[in-house]
C-alpha cells in the first residue's frame, strides 16, 4: 500500500479518502450521476456493482455529502488495502491480533472540523434505506466505539443502527462485548457513552470484526495492520476516543432501561432480522470533516459478508492452531453466509483428529453451525471441491458429529431464538489405505500446456479448412 504524502512531505495518516484515491487510480471506483435517491435506488446500484467496483454517489437525495459503497468487493481488494497478497491476508491479520499497536491521542482532528450540537440525522447526513422491507434508513458501516464503564478500555464493533428520530437511533446489540459494557452501565443506572464512527480506512473496519478477548481494543489491531499507531481524539460530549481522521462521528449514549422498536432489516443470512424492542442511542452531537464522505454497506451484500468473514477466519484460524498444529487454513464459505459454514484444511496426522478440530471450531464462535474438515489436496476457496470431498470421503454413520441445543446465531431463522444444532463432517481420507484408493485423477502434463501455442489463432478459418479437406 503506497502511502499518500502530506503537504510537509510526511506520509499522510491512512484514511478513507486516501484509499478511495487509490481505487480511482486503479479504475476500481465507479461514480454515479448526481441525485440518486437514498431510498432503494442507491442500494440497487451498489448491489449491481458489488462484485466489481466501489461506487461513489455525489449529492444523493439532494444531500451535499457523497456516499460510498462496495469498499469490500473481493478478498484480493481487501488484501490490497492492507498492502499484502491474498495468500498473506489471514497471516497478516493473525499477526496484528497477536501484536496490537497502541493508538496515540491527539488534541485536534479533521473529524471535528465541523460540529453540530443541534442534531437532525436525516437532514444532516445522507443515510440510505437499503433492502425492500427495511424499516427505514439505517447506518450500516459505522464503528460503534464504547468504553468499559469501570476501566475505560474501549471496544470497537459494528451494529445495525436504525434512524428512529432526529436524534434517536435504535441499535441491535448481539451477545458480545458492547452488550456486556452496556449491561455494566445499565446495572449502575447509567447510560453507556458511545460514538458511531463513519468513514475510516478499511483496516479499521476489518479490525472491528476481530474475535478478540474482552477488553481488547480493536483500534490497536488496526494500528498493527497499518504499521503505525491510529491517531485518536476525545469526543466533544463524552469520554470516548475516536479515529481522528474519520469522516463523520456521531456522539451519543445508549440509554439505560429504555427499549424501542427496531427492524426489520436485511441481514447477512439473506433474510430480514425481525422487528423487536431494542436498545436506544440518544445522539448528543455530530462532528465531521469539511466535505465529508459517508460510507454505507448494503445489508446482506458481498461487502457485508466479506467484512465479517475475513477477520473471523483469521481469529478462528488462530484459535484452532493453538490446539491443533495440523490446521493449515480455514474459510467461512459464501454459501454459508461467511458466518455459519466453516471449511478447515488440515495436514492430518492421526485418526480421530478431525473430530477434535470440529469441536474446537464450534467453540471458536457461537455462529459456527457447520464444519467440514478436508485434506491438504482440497482447495477450500472452491466450494465445489469441498462438496466433492464430502461426496467421496465422508460417511454419515462414521464421520458425522452432531451437537444439539447449542448457542447459535439469533439471526438464523431456523434456530430457536438462537439455540441451534451444530454439525461437523470429517471429509478426510483414512491414514492407512491402498495408495490408489484415494488417488486423485490428473491429466499428465496439464501444467505445461501453453494454449497460445496449442490452439489456432483463427478457429473459424481452421475449421473451414478441416471440413473442406
Amino acid at each position: 500500500m503506497e502511502a499518500r504524502r502530506s503537504n510537509s512531505g510526511e506520509a499522510a495518516h491512512p484514511d478513507l479518502r486516501g484509499w478511495l484515491g487509490q481505487l480511482a487510480a486503479a479504475d476500481r471506483l465507479a461514480v454515479a450521476h448526481k441525485g440518486v435517491s437514498l431510498i432503494d435506488e442507491l442500494a440497487a446500484i451498489a448491489k449491481k456493482l458489488e462484485n466489481e467496483r466501489a461506487v461513489l454517489f455525489p449529492e444523493p437525495g439532494q444531500h451535499k455529502i457523497p456516499v460510498v459503497a462496495n469498499l469490500f468487493a473481493d478478498r484480493s481488494g481487501i488484501a490490497d488495502a492492507l498492502g499484502v497478497s491474498p495468500e498473506k491476508l489471514l497471516p497478516t491479520f493473525q499477526n496484528a491480533v497477536r501484536h496490537p499497536l497502541p493508538w496515540v491521542e491527539v488534541a485536534t482532528a479533521p473529524a471535528q472540523e465541523v460540529v453540530h450540537e443541534k442534531v437532525d440525522l436525516l437532514k444532516q447526513l445522507p443515510i440510505p434505506k437499503h433492502n425492500e422491507h427495511d424499516s427505514g434508513p439505517y447506518i450500516t458501516a459505522a464503528l460503534l466505539i464504547a468504553r468499559n464503564p469501570k476501566t475505560g478500555i474501549q471496544n470497537v464493533s459494528i451494529h445495525r443502527c436504525q434512524v428512529s428520530g432526529p436524534d434517536r437511533i435504535g441499535v441491535l446489540l448481539l451477545p458480545r462485548h458492547t452488550l456486556h459494557y452496556f449491561r455494566m452501565a445499565e446495572e449502575a443506572g447509567e447510560a453507556l457513552e458511545i460514538a458511531l464512527v463513519i468513514g475510516v480506512h478499511p483496516a479499521c473496519i476489518l479490525a472491528s470484526q476481530a474475535i478478540a478477548a474482552l477488553d481488547s481494543d480493536e483500534m490497536e489491531i488496526a494500528g498493527a495492520l497499518l504499521g503505525r499507531p491510529i491517531e485518536m481524539v476525545k469526543c466533544r460530549t463524552n469520554r470516548v476516543r475516536v479515529p481522528a481522521h474519520a469522516e463523520i462521528v456521531i456522539e451519543g449514549r445508549i440509554l439505560p432501561k429504555v427499549r424501542e422498536p427496531e427492524g426489520p432489516f436485511g441481514e447477512f443470512p439473506q433474510y430480514y432480522g425481525p422487528r423487536a424492542d431494542r436498545e436506544v442511542i440518544q445522539v448528543d452531537a455530530i462532528t465531521h470533516r469539511k466535505n465529508p464522505i459517508f460510507h454505507t454497506i448494503t445489508g446482506g451484500g458481498v461487502e457485508h459478508l466479506l467484512l465479517g468473514g475475513i477477520p473471523r477466519e483469521a481469529t478462528l484460524l488462530e484459535h484452532l492452531q493453538r490446539s491443533f498444529p495440523s490446521v493449515q487454513d480455514v474459510r467461512l464459505t459464501r454459501g454459508g453466509t461467511c458466518r455459519y459454514h466453516l471449511a478447515v484444511k488440515i495436514d492430518k496426522k492421526s485418526q480421530g483428529e478431525p473430530k477434535n478440530v470440529i469441536m474446537g471450531a464450534f467453540g471458536g464462535h457461537y455462529d459456527i453451525k457447520q464444519v467440514v474438515v478436508v485434506d491438504m489436496d482440497v482447495n477450500i476457496d472452491d466450494e465445489r471441491e469441498i462438496e466433492w470431498a464430502v461426496a467421496t470421503r465422508f460417511q454419515a454413520d462414521r464421520d458425522l458429529v452432531i451437537v444439539s441445543g447449542a448457542q447459535g446465531s439469533k439471526l438464523d431463522p431456523s434456530s430457536d431464538n438462537g439455540v441451534s444444532a451444530k454439525m461437523g463432517l470429517d471429509a478426510t481420507k483414512p491414514l492407512s489405505t491402498d495408495a490408489m484408493e484415494f488417488k486423485r485423477i490428473q491429466v499428465k502434463g496439464i501444467e505445461k500446456v501453453d494454449l497460445g501455442k496449442a490452439l489456432e489463432s483463427d478457429p473459424k478459418a481452421a475449421f473451414a479448412r478441416i471440413v473442406a479437406g
